[in-house]
Order: C-alpha cells, then structure tokens, then sequence
C-alpha cells in the first residue's frame, strides 16, 4: 500500500509535469496563432494594421512586422495604431526609423492615437504621412525622463553598507547605496538633455512646425486630441476605423481596404510582454520617452 508521502510526491511530479506541458504547449501554438489575417475588405490592394500596445520596452516585434509590410507589394499602406505612453528610446527609435524608411519606400502610413499616445508613443507617430487622434487622446508628452532611487538613509538605518571597487570616479554614478553629487546630476542631465535634443529634432522634421514651435510646446505636458489639433500635433480627428478608411483613399485603393494584421498573441506571450508595465512604473535609471 503506498505510503501518503508517496501520493505527495507523486502529485508534486505530476503537477509540475502538468505544468511544464502547459507552457510548451503555450509557446508551440503562441507563435502559430499570430500569423497573418484578413480581417476586412476586398481587392488587390492591402491595408496593414500595425499595433504598438503598452510601455515600448522592446522593438523587435514591431520592427519585423513593419519590415514584412514594406516588403509586400501588395500592401499600399499601413496604419499605426498606437495605445502606448512610450517607454525606453532605442527601442523607440528604431520603430520610427523603420517607419521612416517605409515612407519613403512609397508606402502610406497613417497613424490612428487610441486613449494614450504620448511621448514615445507620440514620437513613433510623427513618422506618419497623418496623424488622427480621437478628441479624448492623451498624446504630446513631447520630453525625456530618467529616474534614480535613492536609498542611502533607508540603508544606513537597516545598518547596510556597500564596499564600492570602481574603475573611475563616475562608474557607480546613480548607485542607490548613495547620492549623487552636483557634478553628477549635471551629467545626467546632460544626457537628458542629448535625448531630448534628439526628440525635438524628429518633431520638427515629420510635423508642419519649427524647431521654435515645437520647444515651446515640448515641456512634458499632455495635450488631448482636441487640443492637439490647432498646435499641429495631429492633423486630423477621427476614430480607427476613420483612419483604415483614410489610408485606404491615400494609397488610391476602391472601396473598403482589404485589412491584414498578425493575428493576437496567445495569453502567454500578452503575459510576457507586460510584465515591465505591471512590475514598475519606470525603468529605474533608465532614460525614457515616456508619460507616466
């Protein structure tokens, strides 16, 4: 007769057998369930939606989502449809680029704002032919944030103390175990300020605004789609499927666009690729285009 620390161990080996086949399961289908679907329309000509949802942590996705399109011929625009308060700059930049290099393939690019697209969410759009916010978008944010914890007194009073070996004087520099000293902070900034530099440059050179302009508005605030519309921001109003309809008429194609996109990631990988934005509101001493 079995003993009970047998059926113990048995049903631990068979629930983490379970759970292992759970999740190759889940990373076998994930991938077979985001190829590509048509969705809407009819005729040669294709409208390609394109989605950047949540904190841009990463860009490899979205980049060879955007590479396949412009590859396509068959495909006569793309719309970017954007539900993101931005996130960190390389992966931000290096969807606007491709976006760029898109749009200048001859490909149109509409770029539809749902209820966030701000900072990088904002900037990834300015690669667009058009902008189209709803009139309750949260959008411009146009700025750059870097944050650095600091817990030298929370550390003292547990009684911790690091022992720093370093190869120059500024390699720990942001470390919580201390604070920064004025000459560092104006390091940071400086840095801040490059990246900043950057952001107002692409602002000035993809929207109807001078560099003058686009400063006065680039202080960090947010701006509604209404709002948004006289300062230039966006171009129009308009709701997503105003923007397929947009797209459709930009690239010449009759009637209703026949619409592809990757079909929805699996639970899994939504998983995954969120947790950045459940675990932390900002990447600690990370810099960032991003509105909260």
């Amino acid at each position: 007769m079995a003993r009970k620390s047998d059926w113990i161990i048995g049903g631990m080996l068979g629930g983490g057998v379970l759970v292992i086949a759970i999740v190759m399961v889940l990373l076998i289908v994930g991938p077979m369930l985001s190829s590509e679907k048509s969705f809407s329309g009819m005729g040669d000509g294709r409208v390609a939606l394109v989605e950047v949802r949540g904190p841009i942590t990463r860009s490899d996705d979205t980049v060879s989502q955007i590479i396949k399109y412009r590859e396509d011929d068959s495909v006569r625009a793309v719309v970017l449809r954007v539900e993101s308060p931005g996130g960190a700059v390389a992966p931000t930049q290096e969807i606007f680029d491709e976006l760029r290099k898109t749009r200048e393939a001859g490909k149109v690019i509409v770029a539809s704002m749902g209820s966030v697209a701000a900072s990088g969410g904002y900037y990834i759009a300015c690669a667009a032919d058009s902008i189209m916010a709803n009139p309750g978008t949260l959008t411009g944010s146009i700025g750059v944030i870097m944050v650095v914890p600091q817990a030298e007194g929370l550390l003292e009073k547990v009684g911790i103390d690091w022992q720093v070996v370093k190869s120059g004087r500024h390699k720990d520099i942001g470390s919580v175990a201390r604070g920064m000293t004025d000459t560092e902070v104006g390091l940071l900034q400086s840095v801040v300020d490059d990246v900043y530099d950057q952001f107002v440059e692409a602002v000035t050179q993809f929207r109807p605004l001078s560099r003058e302009e686009v400063v006065e508005l680039a202080d960090g605030r947010i701006y509604t789609g209404n709002q948004a519309l006289p300062l230039r921001l966006v171009d129009r109003l308009g709701t997503y499927q105003d923007a397929i309809a947009m797209a459709g008429r930009m690239a010449g194609l009759p009637g209703k666009p026949n619409v592809v996109r990757q079909r929805p990631k699996s639970f899994f990988e939504l998983l995954m690729d969120n947790m950045d934005s459940v675990t932390s509101l900002y990447s600690p001493g990370i810099v960032e285009y991003r509105y909260r």
